[in-house]
């Protein structure tokens, strides 16, 4: 019979696979977007119906991307930005997602 793992060892060593760690970086990359655009949209009152609206898109669009179910494009945050009324700004950051994260 084999010793169960702690998940935070298994978690580590899968996390070590440079193929892994691409997929993990996304992910969170994706779910901080989403929790940014929830909460753009709430601090201004609006409903994800309105957002969706003034995007042009289906409702279900803006709950998936807060949801960080999708990685969103580029041309979907500037479709955001311009219908909440800010600007959208990219920049480059040194290190990745999951090193930034745990500092």
């Amino acid at each position: 019979m084999s010793k169960r793992r702690a998940w935070s060892d298994l978690r580590a060593e899968r996390l070590s696979q440079p193929e892994a760690r691409q997929a993990y970086d996304a992910a969170m990359r994706a779910f901080q977007l989403g929790e940014e655009v929830r909460r753009l949209r709430t601090d201004r009152g609006v409903s994800q119906q309105e957002l969706a609206e003034r995007m042009g898109v289906a409702q279900s669009v803006v709950a998936r991307l807060e949801a960080g179910g999708v990685e969103p494009r580029l041309s979907t945050l500037d479709r955001v930005a311009q219908a909440l009324g800010v600007e959208l700004t990219v920049h480059f950051q040194s290190g990745s997602p999951g090193e930034r994260a745990v500092s």
